[in-house]
């Protein structure tokens, strides 16, 4: 959990803070209240008009948690001093943004901010005295946005600490009627610092709304993605950042499901699913696409059209790998899958150099190239496998409805049966069903005759009860 000093106004503010409370208790008429859960009980706290220009948003909220180093520069004086005049605007440009690329304003920010210019401000934020936004980042950005001069807010009580203020945050963002959800790689990063915390799992799925099986899918994606970023660091400086995962979400969560199904026949065969995988979503496949690799895919398709890519930074297998700290061997990742890890590193770093805004424009265009032509192989092994994919559906439905044609045939003999025994059959009717199929038959057995290579004695008997 993050934590930061107070901001350099902060008694300044907590004395016009007060200052507007004791006004808003000694005034007529109704006080206006905003209630937050603390604790597991409701805390009903004072609602007050804050100038726009005293208040610091938050550098510990959630709601960009991901994006924070989207810009190495700015996140590094993000630490260093949040209250900074550089520190504040970067995060105004985080809440601005969109959760898969800052750079970009968010539809759903410019959304809020149409609506802020037409209506006035329906609900209250949050601020602690010093006046940290708690709850309202983003609605206090769109409201400069419009150059308002305030907000109305809430304010908690002074004996808040961070870890109170991250609480309240959280549970006020996980109520079932918040408009605009964290994104989903925020949500994992809260996730993980409940856990953190000590809270137990089943709590934690119960506060997020969502099945414990679902929150340790969530756990273990986030740990991938982790896994992702400390590998694709490169001796220049470049590093993939969170941000960077988002917009994968349905493709992380099928990652899972497949991982864990392979996982439970083979370690080894779901490890070399996972990082061929993991190249696709780095390349920006969707999973209609990324589901066609499965256990065979790298043997079937990958090695053909990206050779090189797995090769490189492939030395010599070791025969064991001690773990650290216990002086126990395991058996070493099969050639496979090292060379499937080898291939996710390449990507990953090309991935992280083509971002770097620090690097040179020649060492960008030289990694963009490689991306380039990773993405043509991936593409050209992903085409070939939807190709058999589709060609070995068509097989099994052919079969399939044939096996439904022979289940139609065996109940029309109970009808028939029936039919004959009440003397109720329509023989002219029957006659032409039976010329009918008779025509079916006939089409069926011609492309057979074209199409089957090897001719078994279904196949035959077709042909032959067709030239009858």
């Amino acid at each position: 959990m993050l934590n930061f000093n107070l901001p350099p106004d902060a008694v300044t503010n907590a004395e016009f803070v007060a200052l507007r409370l004791k006004e808003l208790v000694e005034a007529d008429g109704v006080r206006e209240t905003v209630t937050v859960d603390w604790n597991g009980r409701p805390l009903h706290v004072g609602v007050i008009d804050v100038p726009l220009r005293s208040l610091y948003y938050n550098p510990a909220t959630h709601r960009i948690r991901a994006q924070r180093g989207h810009d190495p520069k700015f996140a590094r004086g993000l630490d260093e001093d949040p209250w900074s005049p550089e520190s504040q605007q970067y995060l105004h440009r985080l809440l601005v943004g969109k959760p898969a690329n800052p750079d970009e304003v968010d539809p759903d920010f410019e959304a809020l901010t149409d609506s802020l210019k037409s209506v006035d401000q329906q609900e209250p934020g949050l601020i602690t005295h010093e006046g940290i936004l708690v709850n309202g980042n983003t609605r206090a950005a769109a409201l400069r946005q419009l150059k308002r001069p305030s907000i109305r807010v809430g304010v908690l009580p002074q004996s808040f600490t961070w870890e109170d203020i991250n609480a309240v945050e959280l549970a006020l963002q996980l109520r079932p009627d918040e408009r605009r959800d964290y994104s989903y790689i925020n949500r994992l990063i809260a996730m993980e610092e409940q856990e953190l915390m000590g809270r137990d799992a089943a709590d934690i799925a119960r506060a997020f709304h969502v099945q414990l099986k679902t929150f340790k899918q969530e756990r273990w994606i986030l740990s991938v993605i982790r896994d992702m970023i400390d590998r694709s660091s490169t001796p220049e400086g470049a590093q993939l950042a969170l941000s960077d995962f988002e917009g994968h979400q349905e493709n992380l969560k099928e990652l899972h499901r497949t991982y864990m199904k392979v996982a439970a026949a083979s370690q080894e065969r779901a490890e070399q699913v996972k990082e061929n995988r993991i190249v696709a979503i780095l390349l920006d496949f969707a999973k209609t696409k990324t589901r066609l690799i499965g256990a065979d895919f790298q043997a079937d398709y990958l090695e053909g059209n990206l050779s090189d890519l797995l090769s490189a930074g492939v030395g010599e297998a070791p025969s064991a790998v001690v773990i650290p700290g216990l002086g126990v061997s395991v058996p070493a990742a099969s050639d496979p899958v090292r060379q499937a890890r080898a291939a996710t590193d390449r990507v990953l770093r090309a991935r992280a150099l083509e971002s770097a805004r620090h690097l040179t424009p020649e060492t960008r265009e030289a990694a963009q190239r490689e991306v380039t032509e990773a993405r043509r192989g991936m593409r050209r092994a992903l085409d070939e496998a939807e190709r058999d994919d589709r060609l070995k559906r068509v097989r099994q439905t052919t079969a399939e409805r044939l096996d439904d044609a022979r289940a139609a045939i065996d109940q029309s003999v109970e009808d028939l049966v029936q039919a004959l025994g009440k003397g109720s059959l329509d023989e002219e009717s029957f006659d032409s069903a039976l010329l009918r199929l008779k025509g079916s038959m006939t089409k069926l057995a011609r492309q057979a005759s074209r199409g089957v290579v090897k001719r078994r004695e279904g196949v035959d008997w077709l042909i032959k009860a067709s030239e009858g």
